[in-house]
């Protein structure tokens, strides 16, 4: 089966300093795929790469079949690709419903179509809040706020930067919990995650990432078995 998203000799370099070296990765229409490295290894820098956000690109960077590496962030966005920053970037003085609605695009082609309503299923503490300013609520919840303002969009592959950074545990569990319903809608995801266990209960596939080189690629299970990789690329 073609991949949705497929990386080949992709390199980045972030204000003269190259930070990326000549990657391969793929990601399957419906995947979940995790990102996983210690804080700098060049996750973040992976995403922003593929949204064509602050970064010099080489290589071929081809999504649903068309090379994007070329393409500026905006266009990206228009083919279908969502983005999710670790910031989160919510606007404040709006309510949760205005948020949403900043982010409303008509379906697309192959992608999940997202309503208020089916998002609030998916984040019920995003319904309890809906008329509260999002500065107003807590990390946890804006960082739900960004997502669904993002499916909003109707993306079809949605890039998820750090999602579990920084959040409660039982948040982290709900965050989950959400993730897995994105994928049984249909929806692809490429994560940047240094919570193992996290991805572990999202990810179908996983690349480790250090140094701006991927020392893994393979099965969540394979990784989370590999005691050795762990060891050696993720240990703190």
């Amino acid at each position: 089966m073609k991949p949705l998203l497929e990386l080949a000799g992709v390199s980045a370099a972030y204000l003269g300093a190259k930070i990326l070296f000549d990657l391969d990765l793929s990601l399957a229409d419906g995947e979940v795929v995790a990102l996983v490295g210690r804080n700098g290894a060049g996750k973040s820098t992976l995403i922003k790469t593929v949204m064509g956000i602050q970064v010099r690109r080489s290589g071929s960077i081809r999504y649903d079949g068309q090379d994007i590496v070329r393409l500026p962030a905006h266009a990206i966005a228009r083919l279908g690709v969502g983005y999710v920053p670790e910031e989160r970037r919510v606007f404040g003085d709006l309510t949760i419903l205005e948020n949403l609605e900043v982010g409303r695009q008509p379906p697309r082609q192959g992608a999940p179509v997202w309503t208020t309503e089916a998002l609030f299923e998916i984040f019920p503490n995003l319904e309890e809040l809906r008329h509260r300013p999002a500065g107003q609520t807590s990390g946890g919840e804006q960082q739900m706020l960004a997502i669904a303002r993002t499916l909003m969009g109707n993306p079809r592959l949605v890039l998820l930067d750090e999602p579990s950074e920084g959040l409660a545990p039982v948040i982290v569990e709900q965050m989950a919990a959400a993730v897995g319903k994105l994928k049984s809608q249909g929806l692809s995801v490429l994560l940047s995650e240094q919570n193992l266990r996290f991805a572990g209960v999202v990810a179908d596939r996983a690349y480790v990432i250090e140094s701006g080189h991927i020392r893994f690629s393979g099965s969540m299970q394979g990784l989370i078995e590999n005691a050795d990789v762990r060891r050696a690329h993720l240990s703190v």
